[in-house]
């Protein structure tokens, strides 16, 4: 009899407890972790618990995600054990992550070891291949392609005294806000100026409205945009309405804002490519955009308003069409991936 009162003691043996654990191989979607635990009764675990959590933000919507359980049930693989698809992970969001062992009983309960400490980790923004699916998405959508010849940026009268008293005349590139797609890697990171290039389709010259300022700053296009400036996709999103907007890059051939795209975003060729081109026909710069989309065009060095002109628009200010740190519709099949909100 002795025999299972022994078993019955072991079974009783407490399961190791996970400690530092480590978090690696982080994408927008996933990552891997690992973590040490004793040997002692370490044959017994059959699974792991993982509890991840959106490392609550103080102005986030507590009550979205109430229902949805955080608790992943996993099998004990080897570790370092990779997490995805289980839950949406979201890019660039705080998670915090605890981990327990667990022995599945006969009956199919748990016998569970006590939480491991709580780490907290980032996830990561988009990388190429993501952007390059959005870009596929954002090519299907973009229409025939229309003729354009200057860029144009709306802003207040005080916006271009300022420039003209505190700059030297040049508008200065400032860091793009957090509108658009939530693992943009451009957001909060690239330098930049806004520049506009949409026309409308009965004139062929920029439409009358903004909802940026009743001042104008236009710019002949070849000046931005040349043989000597690369262009790259950068983002493509809709924000709850039935137009979609697409950010696109130029950037001066070996300038800072060149280095940092080459590493982050799709680059597309300035002749040949769905969104706006610029080719040499009969000895003259020729430029067109994309019709159906609505195109947002950062260029990532100052611009001197010596260049174009200054002047003051004849429409209406239509805020309802501003995109300072819109928010992207997550539901639209249009312009979302799979992969991370």
């Amino acid at each position: 009899g002795n025999k299972s009162q022994d078993s019955g003691i072991a079974e009783m043996e407490e399961l190791p407890v996970p400690h530092n654990i480590k978090i690696s191989n982080i994408t927008c979607d996933s990552f891997k972790i690992s973590w040490d635990m004793n040997s002692k009764s370490k044959d017994r675990i059959t699974h792991y618990f993982i509890d991840l959590n959106k490392k609550e933000n103080k102005n986030s919507n507590k009550f979205k995600h109430k229902d949805v359980p955080t608790k992943l049930v996993a099998k004990a693989v080897p570790l370092p054990m990779t997490v995805r698809g289980h839950w949406f992970l979201s890019p660039r969001t705080e998670y915090t992550v605890a981990v327990q062992t667990a022995s599945k009983q006969v009956d199919g309960d748990y016998v569970v070891s006590e939480w491991s400490e709580i780490i907290e980790f980032c996830t990561a923004d988009y990388s190429k291949v993501h952007l390059t699916q959005l870009l596929e998405k954002a090519e299907v959508i973009a229409g025939r392609m229309l003729k354009l010849s200057v860029f144009y940026r709306n802003q207040h009268k005080e916006y271009f005294d300022y420039i003209r008293e505190h700059h030297g005349n040049a508008m200065q590139p400032s860091v793009k806000d957090n509108s658009g797609s939530h693992g943009s890697p451009i957001s909060g990171k690239l330098e930049g100026i806004f520049f506009s290039c949409n026309t409308e389709f009965n004139t062929g010259k920029p439409p009358q409205d903004s909802p940026y300022g009743r001042y104008r700053f236009e710019i002949a296009a070849e000046k931005l945009f040349n043989p000597n400036t690369n262009l790259y996709f950068g983002d493509f999103y809709c924000m709850y309405t039935a137009y979609h907007y697409v950010i696109l890059v130029i950037a001066p051939v070996g300038s800072p804002g060149d280095e940092f795209c080459k590493q982050r975003l799709p680059q597309l060729n300035i002749k040949d490519n769905k969104f706006l081109t610029c080719d040499e026909e009969d000895g003259v710069m020729v430029y067109y955009h994309a019709q159906d989309v609505i195109l947002e065009v950062i260029y990532t060095d100052p611009v001197d308003l010596s260049l174009g002109t200054v002047a003051e628009i004849t429409g209406h200010q239509l805020m309802s069409l501003s995109t300072a740190n819109a928010k992207k519709d997550p539901s639209c099949k249009t312009c979302n991936i799979s992969v991370g909100r």
